[in-house]
């Protein structure tokens, strides 16, 4: 009987151990993981289910204010649910003051409420895709040379106001510099005047991957338009709520905003 509950035991723990998933990436604060399964494989986490594609090909991210641990469930083609707890790395973040913004985008007049709450609706939309595609699998480049300006997390004070936290990546640079695509991706939103963002261009990546790069001085894609990594999108500039130019560059995996600059080598010269 105990030999034969052993072999069980290790037959389960073997069936367990083949299908656990193969994940990398950063397990932090802001950070994307990609992971890779048994084809069939049903993956869970923070209540969604996770999109896997026909190479077992799966990805998921953690918020700025991310908890410290969180459980991933998979369900293999054996039927069988299993769990892991991951532990995600807390970070600091720093405190950045800026001045000199027009009052109106620091505190919006009623006039402007309901624009601002129609083109929210739009970026929300964009971030709900996804998309089958794994199109994050070309890698993640600089869009561009430049000074980092400001940096994902920080605190905001705005005006001596304190506003909600800075989500992306500051890249400053002259007004006109070529803004390029930072992965492979299809262009779901082009809009050259958003009251916050002025200039913006949205990418779909796939499986909830959607980036955003903003306060462009030109639009040079339309919606539906198929981008390959180092593409131009547009223009640097300093449209919206900007206090030089420079460019806004962030990532989302639906509503978990993620550091793109956790995914770059080294800043180009």
């Amino acid at each position: 009987m105990r030999i034969w509950l052993f072999c069980l035991l290790t037959f389960w723990s073997g069936t367990a151990l083949a299908q656990a998933p193969d994940l990398r990436g950063n397990f932090t604060q802001g950070g994307l993981v990609q992971g890779v399964t048994v084809p069939g494989t049903k993956i869970e986490f923070q209540g969604r289910v996770v999109r896997v594609d026909d190479n077992g090909r799966f990805i998921f991210g953690f918020g700025r204010d991310f908890p410290k641990t969180a459980p991933l469930y998979w369900t293999g083609t054996d039927g069988i649910r299993h769990s892991r707890i991951l532990n995600i790395k807390a970070r600091t973040y720093k405190t950045e003051k800026i001045k000199g913004l027009p009052a109106k985008k620091v505190t919006p007049p009623k006039d402007v409420l309901a624009r601002i709450r129609r083109e929210n609706k739009l970026i929300s939309a964009v971030r709900r895709k996804d998309s089958a595609a794994s199109w994050f699998e070309s890698g993640f480049a600089w869009p561009l040379p430049g000074r980092i300006s400001g940096v994902y997390g920080s605190q905001r004070i705005l005006n001596d106001k304190p506003r909600r936290p800075h989500y992306g990546l500051d890249i400053a640079a002259k007004t006109g510099s070529p803004v390029h695509t930072s992965t492979d991706g299809r262009v779901a939103l082009a809009e050259r005047d958003l009251f916050y963002t002025g200039g913006t261009v949205m990418l779909d990546h796939g499986h909830g991957l959607t980036s955003v790069y903003m306060h462009l001085n030109s639009v040079t894609v339309k919606v539906g338009q198929f981008v390959r990594q180092g593409e131009q999108i547009g223009t640097v500039g300093k449209t919206g709520r900007a206090s030089g130019p420079h460019l806004d560059w962030r990532l989302n995996w639906f509503n978990q905003r993620l550091d793109p600059g956790l995914l770059l080598g080294p800043k180009p010269k």
